[in-house]
Parts: C-alpha cells; sequence; structure tokens
C-alpha cells in the first residue's frame, strides 16, 4: 500500500472516529510499518504548521520555526511517554501502536484543517472550540474504539496525556521563556 492509499483510508477512519463507529479501526495499519507511514504525515503536518507562517509572511517574532518544532518534539515525547505508563499499568501497553498510528493520523488531518481555516480566515474563537471538541471526540474515540479501553481507563489515559502535555509546556516555558512584546 502506498502512503497516499494509507492516507485515504486514515482519512475515512478519522470519519468514523469522528462519527464513533465501531469498524473505526479497520480502516489504519495498525502494524509497525503502519506506524511507519502515520508518522510520516505527523512530520510533514508538524513541519508544515511550523514553517507555514513565515511562507506565507505572516510569521510572529514570538516563536520562530524551530522552536516550534522543538515544542512539538517535546509535546510529542511526553505525551508518549505518559500514554505509555498508564498503558504499561493497564497491562494494555499491546495499544500504544494502535494508539499512536490513529493519533498521529489525527495529528495530521487536524492540522490540515486547521490550516484550511487559517488560509480563509476563520481563525476566531468559534472555530478554535469547534476543532477542540472534534479532538476531544477523536482522543475518546481513539482510546475507546482502537485502544479498546473501559471508560475508566479512558479517563486515566486522557488524563495522563495532559499531564504529559502539561509537564512539556512548562519544561519549554522554563528552557525557551517567550521574549517580551511591548504591548
Amino acid at each position: 500500500m502506498t502512503l497516499i492509499e494509507e492516507m485515504l483510508l486514515a482519512a475515512r477512519g478519522m470519519l468514523a472516529l469522528l462519527t464513533g463507529r465501531r469498524d473505526a479501526s479497520g480502516y489504519f495499519d495498525l502494524t509497525l510499518r503502519g506506524l511507519a507511514g502515520s508518522f510520516v504525515a505527523f512530520l510533514f503536518a508538524t513541519t508544515l504548521n511550523a514553517y507555514l507562517p513565515t511562507l506565507l509572511g505572516t510569521a510572529s517574532d514570538i516563536v520562530r520555526p524551530s522552536q516550534a518544532l522543538l515544542m512539538a518534539g517535546v509535546l510529542y515525547s511526553l505525551q508518549l511517554g505518559f500514554s505509555a505508563l498508564v498503558l504499561n499499568q493497564l497491562k494494555r501497553l499491546d495499544g500504544l501502536v494502535p494508539y499512536l498510528v490513529a493519533d498521529n493520523w489525527a495529528t495530521f488531518f487536524v492540522t490540515a484543517i486547521t490550516i484550511l481555516l487559517g488560509l480563509f480566515g476563520l481563525t476566531g474563537d468559534l472555530s478554535l472550540i469547534a476543532v477542540g471538541l472534534v479532538v476531544i471526540v477523536i482522543e475518546i474515540n481513539i482510546a475507546r474504539l482502537i485502544v479498546t479501553l473501559t471508560p475508566l481507563q479512558i479517563a486515566m489515559f486522557l488524563i495522563a496525556q495532559m499531564a504529559g502535555v502539561t509537564v512539556g509546556l512548562l519544561i519549554f516555558g522554563m528552557l525557551m521563556p517567550l521574549p517580551d512584546v511591548p504591548v
């Protein structure tokens, strides 16, 4: 299967996750090969998201693309680490690769949608809330339909991910403080 074919199937999988269909996992290659393909998509989306403001001439001096990539790497690593810790505690470490495959593709598609919204000038609070709700639904359904966790396990899993991201933001904020911006 080519990466394009894998991407098209993953897009159908994202729609299945968004609508809560039980067959969602069938659209993803949940093997190590699928993990590699989804990681390529994740890296592409992350890099595009970091450099697009510079390419469009809308970049600010607050966060440079290299900082954005570093922050994405730190957040991804800590989210992955905290997710692995919880799955290990739940004796469900077998769900880590399937989770990563679906989550990497979710990042790819949510980033693409967010970029499209931005290019059409739809960057207000309503768009942010809508994208946030979509992400929450997808993350819950990844845990529920792909990793097959119970409701309590899903809550633990999502809390661990939020903790990982929070720790990452704190670390990044200490290592790379934002420059003073005149108000």
